[in-house]
């Protein structure tokens, strides 16, 4: 059976949480209908209307991106202006859009992570540290022949989930007892009577995002009228998300390898890689944040990073910056620096999909999509006295 719009939506949001999005950010379904069928996703940086036309010849019913199309909101979708037109088009298409931003930047394996890794860093951590996910414990008795089955319902609806395992639940047998009341319909023992079943204690944790989920899906998959439960709130775990990224190369190299390597790994894209600091000078710590990260300048200097690796650095912060010291700065394009996310994006789909029994057709989009198409090496200035 075919995933639904709404069936994928869920399962990237359990991998990027909409919850860990910053304030200002604008994530989730954009266009689509939640019933309608997904069978064909493409991944992109930008909902550009090259890239939706692009979507739109292959046939895609979802376009999956990471840029927002309204970042700060709209009073008009009219097809007057270009994100107007991607709108109408993707509707007249029948392909849905779906933005992953600031939540895909801090997930574990998003944005910041693909870049450390495309660059060969090791023991990586957060540069600017989330807080830590809150979870709650859900604590539920049910007739032994049906543990599984709500153990399954529960997992569906994002419980159990802790790192890299799912479904990670604990059980335990006992025997429930009730006395069914008049006007009760109770799946064994009969009204009046005091009845003993064979149940089974099962302790699941979930996501505190995830709570009206998990609690509907008990109640739809208890077998009992009224399913007895306890939900207790455990303390916020230690982060192990977040903006951007510290780690360390296997061995020291100057700059002019580093950037010499970055230029390698990362895709082309006319701006190409500027680079400040004494090339010859070694690096071995790096930190790292794809899209602008300017802002993060002092932050990548008290991480202790020998050099930063971002994109869209500006003159006056990037001077000053230099000014002072270490970290180096090797500054690559904005598309560039995120792209390296969303083939692991589209696998990391694809292999949910598969756990589901479903198929999905992924393709990554490769057009480029920083806003310049051109540079022109000049020849270097000469110097008037």
């Amino acid at each position: 059976m075919p995933l639904t719009l709404a069936d994928v939506v869920d399962l990237l949001e359990r991998r990027y949480p909409p919850g860990t999005a910053e304030d200002w950010d604008a994530v989730g379904l954009v266009a689509g209908d939640p019933a309608a069928p997904v069978g064909k996703v493409l991944l992109a940086v930008d909902p550009t209307e090259e890239v939706v036309a692009e979507a739109l010849e292959w046939g895609a019913d979802l376009l999956v991106t990471h840029h927002p199309l309204y970042l700060r909101g709209t009073s008009t979708v009219a097809a007057t202006t270009p994100k107007g037109r991607v709108v109408h088009a993707l509707l007249t298409g029948g392909c849905a859009l779906y933005v992953a931003h600031t939540n895909a930047d801090a997930a574990s394996d998003g944005v910041a992570q693909a870049l450390a890794d495309a660059l060969g860093l090791v023991d990586t951590r957060p540069l600017v540290p989330l807080d830590g996910a809150a979870l709650d414990t859900l604590v539920t008795f049910v007739p032994r022949e049906h543990t599984q089955s709500l153990l399954d319902a529960l997992a569906d609806a994002g419980a159990g989930r802790l790192g890299e395992y799912e479904r990670a639940a604990f059980t335990s047998p006992g025997t429930g007892t009730f006395r069914p009341l008049a006007g009760a319909q109770p799946l064994m023992g009969q009204v009046g009577t005091v009845e003993a079943v064979a149940e089974d204690r099962l302790e699941i944790v979930l996501p505190r995002e995830r709570r009206t989920a998990v609690l509907a899906a008990l109640q739809a998959a208890h077998p009992y009228e009224e399913p007895a439960f306890t939900l207790v709130a455990q303390p916020t775990q230690p982060a192990v998300t977040g903006t951007g990224r510290v780690g360390m190369l296997p061995a020291p190299v100057t700059l002019q390898a580093f950037a010499e390597r970055v230029a390698t790994v990362l895709p082309a894209a006319p701006q190409g890689i500027r680079v400040g600091g004494d090339l010859d000078a070694e690096v071995r710590t790096v930190a790292v944040c794809g899209g602008a990260g300017d802002s993060l300048l002092e932050v990548a200097r008290r991480s202790g990073a020998d050099v930063y690796v971002t994109a869209d650095l500006r003159h006056h912060p990037a001077s000053e910056h230099l000014a002072g010291g270490r970290p180096f700065l090797v500054d690559a394009t904005h598309w560039a620096s995120e792209w390296p996310w969303l083939p692991r994006a589209a696998e990391g789909l694809r292999t949910d999909a598969a756990s589901r029994g479903t198929r999905l057709d992924l393709r990554v989009s490769t057009l480029v999509t920083d806003p310049w198409t051109l540079r022109l090496a000049q020849p270097h200035a000469q110097q008037h006295s």
